[in-house]
């Protein structure tokens, strides 16, 4: 039985991979180690509680103590590092969190990685020499893009974040790509687009504009509602992980993109004329959408070239965004409508 470190995965990303990979691979036990900030949630992961392979443990990635332990506990041959704060706008309003997390915290752990794998730069104990750190990141890292529909982000798209959180995400992939160049350990990084699905955290777009619209308040979109960005169902999101994780050449970066560019503008519509549908009311929820004061920073179009996972590992998105918002819809009504 091989057992594999998981960090963060109570919160919206994580929690989905995590039954999909437990029923995927029976031979895998997975260590959950997540802090349980404000998005985190163990209720996402209610159909896990009882699997012999899933254990959870409460704590901080910053705390190496914590992690040595689980690290010579479980003889942990294997991490996904999903535990991020993620939020621009708290980025914007406390920076020093999303700096301890996202970089001392990565730092941690495979530093703690490094030294429970290998003997020395370059040489694993025998026994460890498949284990495997592969770090989740952002597409934000890369900063913006014009609105020509060619410009994409590609993995040789140079960093130019723009946001404390952008600017703490990129540090912590820098930091892993020095670790696999400086010492050897065999590392993984993904750079996704924005996610949507099931799970996610009720401040994010998606969830918002469904939460308000069935409560009758205003729906807010951020200046002009132009910002473009290119969206991911989540669930591809983890078969992604799951294909670089198996099969992704060590020290290389992938990214994943769902091919869904899409406006602000156009998402909200979407939603709406879908609950106008499912949900009807008097007026159309469309009525709803107010217009408010933008984001500081807020980049203006973000979009992923997945060519290369698409061609080297064979990766395919499942969902198109009109399939996936539909499901994703479905599982808030349930969600709000209790």
């Amino acid at each position: 039985m091989k057992h594999i470190l998981l960090t963060g995965t109570a919160g919206f990303i994580g929690s989905n991979f995590v039954p999909y990979f437990l029923k995927k691979y029976p031979d895998y036990t997975l260590i959950n180690l997540d802090l349980l900030t404000y998005a985190g949630n163990l209720e996402n992961l209610s159909e896990c509680v009882g699997n012999p392979r899933y254990k959870f443990i409460q704590g901080d990635i910053c705390n190496r103590e914590l992690v040595e332990f689980i690290f010579r506990e479980y003889d942990i041959r294997g991490v996904i590092h999903f535990a991020a704060e993620s939020h621009v706008d708290n980025s914007i309003k406390n920076p020093g969190v999303f700096v301890e997390t996202n970089v001392n915290g990565t730092y941690t752990l495979i530093d703690v990685a490094y030294k429970h794998w290998l003997t020395k730069p370059s040489l694993y104990k025998k026994g460890y020499e498949t284990c495997r750190f592969h770090h989740i990141s952002t597409d934000e890292v890369y900063g913006t893009l014009s609105l020509d529909p060619s410009d994409l982000f590609t993995e040789k798209t140079p960093y130019a974040p723009n946001s404390p959180y952008s600017a703490s995400k990129a540090s912590s992939d820098m930091i892993v790509r020095a670790y696999h160049e400086t010492y050897g350990i065999d590392t993984v990084i993904t750079n996704c687009s924005n996610n949507y699905g099931p799970k996610q955290h009720d401040e994010k777009l998606i969830p918002t504009i469904i939460r308000n619209a069935l409560a009758g308040r205003p729906i807010p979109i951020y200046g002009d509602g132009k910002n473009i960005r290119d969206w991911l169902y989540v669930l591809d999101h983890c078969k992604g992980i799951d294909s670089v994780y198996h099969t992704g050449k060590t020290g290389e970066t992938y990214n994943i993109g769902g091919r869904n560019e899409r406006t602000n503008l156009q998402i909200v519509d979407s939603i709406c004329t879908i609950l106008d549908a499912k949900v009807p009311m008097e007026k159309s929820y469309k009525t709803l959408i107010t217009f408010v004061e933008d984001r500081a920073g807020h980049d203006r179009r973000y979009a992923i070239d997945a060519t290369k996972l698409e061609r080297e590992l064979g990766w395919r998105a499942d969902e198109t965004f009109d399939t996936g918002i539909v499901k994703t819809i479905e599982w808030y009504l349930k969600k709000y409508q209790k």
